[in-house]
């Protein structure tokens, strides 16, 4: 539409004789159109001025869309020759200026339009001015190896939109944040030091001719001091120089200056591929709750160099960097998308709205704050518009007399200044108090009383490493206090505090994880009762505390997902990957986080724990389906692709039957077919055989190898064809065979449990139909149930039960009960996997009474909680007396009994009745 149709506000002329001057010469304009020009002039003697100097133009520009005026000024620049270029856009400011203001002050564009509008004549300034200086550079023969058609890419330098330039918020009389980068590698190393001056020169003269004030006014006043070092650089460095810089010196002020940062100008590729690199400098891979603080102290020196501090009193208050301003919304949103934003890249928006509104959508900040405190930037932004307005001043101060107040009030057209001053103040009130929650650590509290145990157990921690440097102890600290006091709640608050004790000792560093707890209380409660419950949990967090940050990161108590939408979400993880190590690295820190929900969830009841152990098995199924592909692609970069038909990985065992619990490794086995193809095509061919015995080496090194992300999962191979004898990767015809010809009767159990869990899947229902086949040829073998007794046997001799509270291993045990339901699968050749769903098959199969079934599927339902629990709290033998009264106290709940006396006597019933009912079975 048209200019006039979309008028919906305008100013009040604060001084109505000018106002009247601007509009008598525009008395042919429509009435609403004249009211503005006579509101804009009556209250800015700036934008009078522009009036004035280009009538002309503004008539033109008034009589068609603003969009298409601004288009058409943008292209009368793009032919301009490099002398006539300071005055063209000198004249371009002032007509985007006027335009600008005008569509501002009668609401004809939003804010975003406005400072969208400004941004864009910055991104064409500094652009058309680079390209034309450097190319002047090059036609002096002063750039080693440049044609003139490197002028487009500026010989390979490019300007980095910085602050609000970089997030399209350039304000009405903002300055440029810029930093001029070249890339290095374009030039042989013997030519860098002479491109390099070059295009310093015109980084300077850039500068120069957007900077510089003459007759006609300047473009932008031009800001290079944001570079690396900037004290001691010049205003234009090599990329490799300024990643060394901030890989080894970059501060978290420097980090949220790249939140917004943008290439503007140049070799755009160029810029952006910087960025790319400067990615894990910006975005921490773990939540950074420590830029809290840092932005906390960057506050209070800004106040304190500019005098900030005290009441808010409207007349001349900073509506940027005083309290309640614009900084304090910015700071609000720039600390919390650092926090998170390393974890969830949806969070990364260069714009303080879409910044805000990101983080709500994540669930960072509340929904109605986010709205608040959008309303409140926005309006902030329009009155620095107006301020600004007045004569073009780069200032963000409200005037500091009633005259000037009144002039501003008139310019958002409010006639009444106490009350436009007063709304204003309730506004800085209240953005104040929304962010400075958030921002201003607590005063220390006191510390409670203690035990003299507890006492020495406290004294203790000042030596450890996560206490040694000056900050983390201040923020502990202040964290102390409440933590003993949460600890005091629990069952036997000694124990938990030496279970912590154990967990601090852990640390090698300490201001993130305080951080993260100041920052979020509700972890404090989490690791009081980690400490208070689960030793193997505590002691496991103190080196793997990264993972606290999947608590805070929106689903943490959401719905299982499942494991199709797991191995969805690990494969977009390892698809960011940069190469092979960080894959393996990125699956480690992956799985932990999954794996330590599961834990979380069962500790806290959220979960019993035949649901963790089938979570517990979704996140190793997906590490494999993601992996596995992953692994077979580094691999075939040496080796060429798979010869034939590929492979598949079978789960065994537990996996098979997707019942995992805290401590579980995995049993596998990897079945090719080369389908004839004897060698392998790449690089370094191998034989089909061992080419897949390779890779399923490479795949046991990508789960069990140890890197600074720890270990996947532990593999046992050795359910495979001939166990410890036989290859590590079996051929489908060897494989058949081996069953069909030569497999002893527990390597026909272990089937009953196989599943596919990665591979071709093809190949994978040709391996089941080869297990169903199996089971349905030997399971009527009469020798099944002599073999299972001799089995049982010698497993009983070979490993007694470990401890009293043993779930495992023993007569009328968990292992007693799997090979007795395996039993009942291979004799009925039924392809159930899961261990409730086998042992229903012996009461139809009239193997066992319906009693005895339902005593064997409860007496399993209570062991298996006994050992999972166990499995949860400690990787030792279960010791009730080591778990302490918090673990004990979890596995009474967790088996529904009321003391160890009730579950040391259900312990043993339960046994002794599972082993009684064996003993009939195998007899016969």
């Amino acid at each position: 539409m048209p200019f006039v149709s979309r008028l919906n506000r305008c100013p009040i002329p604060f001084e109505p004789e000018r106002g009247s001057e601007a509009r008598a010469r525009f008395s042919d304009f429509a009435p609403e159109l004249g009211e503005l020009i006579a509101g804009a002039a009556g209250c800015s003697p700036y934008l009078k001025g522009l009036i004035e100097s280009e009538e002309d133009w503004l008539r033109a520009a008034l009589a068609i869309h603003p969009e298409a005026a601004l288009a058409e000024e943008f292209a009368r620049l793009a032919p301009v020759p490099v002398a006539e270029l300071p005055s063209e856009l000198r004249r371009a400011k002032r007509r985007v200026a006027l335009l600008a203001g005008l569509a501002d002050l009668g609401g004809v564009w939003c804010l975003e339009e406005v400072t969208g509008a400004l941004t864009r004549l910055a991104d064409l300034a500094v652009d058309l001015a680079l390209k034309r200086l450097v190319g002047e550079e090059i036609r002096r023969g002063k750039i080693p190896g440049a044609g003139e058609g490197d002028a487009e890419t500026a010989a390979g330098m490019v300007a980095l939109a910085m602050g609000k330039m970089g997030a399209g918020e350039l304000n009405y009389s903002s300055d440029i944040d810029l930093i001029c980068l070249f890339d290095e590698q374009r030039y042989d190393a013997g030519d860098r030091m002479e491109a390099r001056a070059a295009l310093i020169r015109a980084t300077r003269k850039m500068a120069a001719m957007l900077n510089d004030r003459t007759a006609e006014g300047y473009v932008f006043r031009t800001d290079l001091r944001l570079r690396p070092d900037a004290s001691v650089t010049p205003v234009c460095i090599s990329m490799g120089a300024a990643e060394l810089y901030y890989e080894a010196e970059g501060r978290t002020w420097e980090r949220a200056a790249y939140i917004k940062a943008r290439p503007c100008a140049g070799d755009l590729a160029a810029g952006e591929r910087f960025l790319e690199t400067l990615r894990p400098f910006v975005w921490r891979k773990h939540l950074d709750f420590a830029a809290i603080q840092d932005a906390y102290d960057m506050r209070l020196r800004i106040r304190e160099h500019k005098g900030l501090h005290g009441p808010i009193e409207v007349r001349g208050h900073d509506i940027k960097l005083g309290q309640g301003g614009i900084r304090e919304i910015e700071f609000f949103t720039q600390t919390r998308q650092l926090i998170a934003g390393g974890r969830d890249e949806s969070l990364r928006d260069r714009t303080t709205v879409g910044g805000l509104r990101a983080l709500a959508a994540k669930k960072w900040v509340p929904g109605e704050v986010t709205e608040e405190l959008i309303a409140h930037y926005r309006e902030h932004r329009e009155i620095e518009h107006r301020v600004q307005m007045v004569n073009d001043a780069q200032t963000q101060r409200l005037p500091g007399n009633e005259e000037g107040i009144a002039r501003i009030a008139a310019m958002m057209g409010e006639g009444d200044p106490a009350r436009w001053s007063e709304r204003l103040r309730d506004r800085l009130e209240r953005v104040e108090s929304l962010t400075e929650a958030f921002f201003s650590p607590d005063e220390a509290a006191e510390r409670p009383e203690l035990s003299e145990a507890a006492r020495a157990i406290v004294e203790g921690w000042s030596g450890y490493p996560a206490l040694r440097s000056e900050r983390g102890r201040a923020i502990f600290a202040r964290l102390e206090p409440e933590l003993l006091r949460r600890m005091a709640r629990a069952a036997n608050m000694e124990e938990a505090l030496a279970q912590f004790d154990g967990f601090l000792r852990g640390l090698p560093a300490g201001v993130q994880i305080f951080s993260l707890f100041e920052a979020n209380p509700q972890l404090i409660d989490l690791i009081v009762d980690i400490c208070a419950t689960a030793p193997a949990l505590a002691s496991y967090l103190s080196r793997h505390s990264g993972v606290l940050d999947a608590v805070l990161g929106g689903s943490f108590f959401a719905p299982w997902p499942g494991r199709a939408q797991l191995a969805a979400d690990l494969e977009r993880v390892l698809a960011q990957a940069p190469d092979y190590e960080a894959a393996l690295d990125a699956a480690r820190r992956w799985a932990k986080e999954w794996k330590f929900r599961v834990g979380v969830h069962h500790l806290r009841g959220l979960v019993e724990a035949a649901e963790a152990a089938g979570q517990y098995a979704d996140v190793a199924g997906a590490v494999l389906a993601a992996l596995w592909p992953v692994v077979q692609s580094e691999f075939a970069r040496r080796y060429g692709p798979c010869p034939g038909n590929g492979a598949v990985v079978l789960g065994m065992g537990s996996l098979g039957a997707e019942r995992l619990n805290a401590q579980s490794d995995l049993d596998l086995i990897v079945i090719y077919d080369a389908a004839g193809q004897d060698w392998s095509e790449g690089r370094k061919p191998l034989a089909a055989r061992a080419y897949y015995a390779k890779l399923t080496q490479a795949l046991i090194t990508a789960l069990s190898a140890p890197m600074p992300e720890g270990t996947l999962f532990e593999v046992d191979m050795r359910l495979r064809p001939s166990g410890r004898q036989g290859p590590v990767a079996t051929s489908i015809q060897s494989f058949e065979s081996y069953q069909m010809e030569e497999a002893w009767t527990w390597e026909h159990l272990a089937l009953t449990r196989a599943r596919s869990v990665a591979g071709s899947p093809d190949l994978a229902a040709r391996v089941e139909e080869i297990r169903h086949r199996v089971l349905s040829c030997k399971g009527r073998d009469p020798k099944v149930l002599p073999d299972l007794a001799q089995m049982r046997a010698r497993i009983f001799a070979a490993k007694a039960p470990d401890a009293e509270w043993e779930a495992k291993i023993g007569p009328g045990r968990l292992q007693d009960i799997e090979l007795l339901a395996q039993s009942f699968a291979l004799r009925e050749g039924a392809p159930a996997r899961r261990v409730e769903a086998q042992l229903r098959i012996g009461p139809r199969a009239g193997y066992v009474t319906r009693d005895e079934g339902e005593r064997l599927a409860s007496a399993y339902r209570f062991l298996w909680r006994l050992q999972a629990g166990g499995r949860l709290l400690s990787d030792k033998p279960l010791d009730m007396a080591a778990i302490g009264e918090g673990g004990r106290a979890f596995l009474l709940r967790e088996t529904g009994l009321d003391s160890l006396e009730a579950l040391a006597a259900r312990l043993s019933e339960a046994t002794t009745d599972v082993a009684a009912i064996v003993d009939r079975v195998l007899e016969g």
